[in-house]
């Protein structure tokens, strides 16, 4: 088989598959006949050929997938109008925490935070395929460690987590929260977060199905100064602020 055909057979694979493939699923396309070294720079050669149309092709964690480019979201929106499920402004920050500092336990998020977190926010954000746990911290009571999920890197368009924006300052204090960077964080959401509502009493991050569009960050800087009181429950209806 030339080069030629080869690329025809990746692209169609890829085009047709509901999720990213990785280099050895792609190799079983031509009978593990086919170098990962010849696949990755004929994968390379296709992200060429993709340039400047309104699909690309990426590589993200769990491998290679086509997506819309983030400046043609507005458009594609349109056609499936239905409000998106909505996120909390506490569920974002502990995000965030996990994602710059893992593997963290619950109480190490707490400290972070200054407030007690709702076994609810970590049940969400489980279910989201976002984080997991990946083990226990061998102390009392052995706590949880929590850790992002490749699930979550493929949801923001990364391919690792050396990708994240990076923190300002040298190092992230535990006692702030503002020192995470959230703003940074909440701009690299491109595959779940389309807009951005941010009420008096709390922020809430819209997110949709797809990947791949940043969201707004909120104006108001006193938005991601640490909280001071317990979460509330966020309870059954996810469109209310907790």
């Amino acid at each position: 088989m030339n080069t030629t055909d080869a690329k025809r057979v990746l692209e169609t694979a890829l085009i047709c598959a509901p999720q990213p493939l990785s280099v050895r699923e792609l190799g079983t396309l031509f009978d593990m006949e086919v170098s990962a070294d010849t696949l990755k720079t004929l994968l390379a050669d296709l992200q060429l050929e993709w340039t400047g149309r309104g699909v690309e092709l990426v590589q993200v964690a769990t491998g290679w997938r086509f997506q819309s480019r983030p400046e043609l979201r507005p458009y594609l929106d349109r056609l499936h109008p239905e409000k998106p499920p909505r996120y909390s402004r506490a569920a974002m920050e502990t995000l965030a925490i996990i994602a710059y500092r893992q593997p963290v336990t619950r109480g190490d998020m707490e400290d972070i935070r200054g407030v007690t977190i709702n076994s609810l926010i970590i049940k969400q954000l489980e279910d989201r395929g976002w984080i997991e746990v990946i083990g226990h911290r061998e102390t009392v009571g052995r706590p949880a460690l929590f850790a992002t999920t490749r699930q979550f890197l493929d949801d923001l368009g990364l391919a690792s987590l050396d990708q994240l924006p990076p923190l300002d300052g040298s190092e992230v204090q535990e006692s702030a929260l503002d020192r995470l960077d959230f703003e940074s964080l909440a701009n690299s959401l491109p595959s779940d977060t389309a807009e951005v509502d941010a009420p008096e009493s709390d922020l809430l991050v819209v997110a949709t199905p797809l990947a791949a569009d940043p969201i707004t960050p909120p104006s108001d800087p006193q938005l991601l100064e640490p909280s001071t009181q317990e979460d509330h429950d966020p309870g059954s209806n996810p469109t209310q602020p907790t």
